[in-house]
């Protein structure tokens, strides 16, 4: 009787828990904006590192300078986020998956909004110039 009850103990302690770690509300209500502007001139990047949480809504937004043609990657933080949209000129594009890059075949800004489930750090990079400077990460906790 005493491991029915202690194992009872467990269990709701663990419901109890669970419980609370679920989001409430709308996350893409108030996300925050991290802003990633491309001088491709340059080759740099104005942040190389973001600071992210589990469970929090971001929009990343990538402002290109148009003058040389790249793709921004960061396939690994894509596949562990829920990506919610894709805006290029306020036109969205909603995914039930992961994306593996955004290319840039002339000046502009997209946003992409995410959020990341699983901690860790995850490269982003313009593909073909990472040897260069133009590479960074996210560090999710």
């Amino acid at each position: 009787m005493k491991r029915f009850v202690a194992a009872g103990c467990v269990v709701s302690a663990m419901l109890f828990g669970m419980a609370g770690s679920h989001a409430e509300g709308n996350l893409a209500s108030q996300p925050t904006t991290l802003e990633l502007n491309i001088d491709t001139r340059e080759l740099a990047f104005s942040q190389t590192e973001f600071e992210l949480e589990t469970g929090k809504y971001y929009i990343w937004s990538i402002t290109h300078d148009g003058y040389e043609e790249l793709m921004i990657q960061a396939p690994t933080l894509f596949r562990n986020s829920w990506i919610n949209q894709v805006v290029i000129n306020d036109l969205e594009v909603h995914t039930s998956g992961a994306i593996y890059g955004v290319e840039f075949d002339d000046e502009g800004t997209l946003t992409i909004g995410f959020v990341p489930i699983r901690p860790g750090n995850y490269d982003f990079y313009a593909s073909g110039f990472e040897d260069r400077g133009l590479k960074g990460k996210f560090v999710v906790r």
